[in-house]
């Protein structure tokens, strides 16, 4: 039953420092911009938008063009945030995933 108790103090302590690093990730601020910097988003390192901006020339583009810029900036700020995300847990587990049920 040793092995099952030192299992069990691991698996503790990795779900300590997924938390730590889930809340590292909620603070951190990623900026990114599209259209030549006519679009520019701030994400957290959890995917949680924080702040959209527009040129206010961009505004008196086609609607459909500024939609298809929109969709596709807010794509990439997701992407980016998830990958950062991902990099994050994936260093803290060794790339294993942690253990089940606990993240």
């Amino acid at each position: 039953m040793a092995g099952v108790g030192k299992l069990l103090k691991q698996a503790q302590k990795m779900q300590r420092q997924m938390q730590l690093i889930q809340d590292e990730l909620s603070e951190k601020e990623l900026a990114f911009s599209s259209g030549g910097g006519a679009v520019q988003i701030k994400i957290s390192g959890q995917g949680e938008f924080r702040a959209l901006k527009m040129d206010p020339d961009f505004l008196k583009e086609d609607p459909e063009f500024i939609e298809a810029t929109l969709l596709n900036a807010i794509r990439e700020a997701a992407d980016k945030a998830k990958a950062e995300s991902e990099a994050a847990m994936g260093a803290a587990t060794g790339g294993v995933g942690g253990f089940p049920g606990l993240m």
